[in-house]
């Protein structure tokens, strides 16, 4: 990899990092899911920087070449990603649902309530 490349990534890392940083300072992202893009930007520029990591990393598991290790690295981190959104939807779903029953009581409640002061007044 030329040096041109590697300085072009590790700015570009370093962009979003500080990016990701301001997401989170300004409340638009929650720091339980930023730090999964951290960990990926400061992954990405670790590997930029000691570009021979990922040759021995490939190596040591027994694959062949570097870019089927990134490749393999790049769908664990799609697996992880699609494994914490599943569980971040089946709690709002859980929530959701819990909040649309206490809607409907508390609606019931109302009507209730409405129809005593009805009886009421036109007693």
């Amino acid at each position: 990899m030329s040096l041109r490349l590697q300085v072009v990534i590790a700015i570009g890392a370093i962009i979003a990092i500080l990016y990701i940083g301001n997401l989170v300072r300004i409340r638009r992202l929650e720091l339980k899911y930023a730090l999964i893009w951290f960990f990926v930007g400061l992954l990405l520029l670790i590997f930029d920087l000691f570009p021979g990591l990922l040759t021995i990393m490939s190596q040591t598991l027994g694959i062949t070449l570097p870019i089927n290790m990134l490749t393999f690295l790049g769908l664990l981190f799609v697996l992880m990603i699609i494994f914490s959104q599943t569980i971040v939807i089946s709690n709002l779903t859980r929530k959701c649902k819990r909040l649309t029953q206490e809607v409907g009581l508390l609606y019931k409640k109302v009507e209730d309530l409405e129809e005593t002061v009805k009886e009421e007044t036109i007693k």
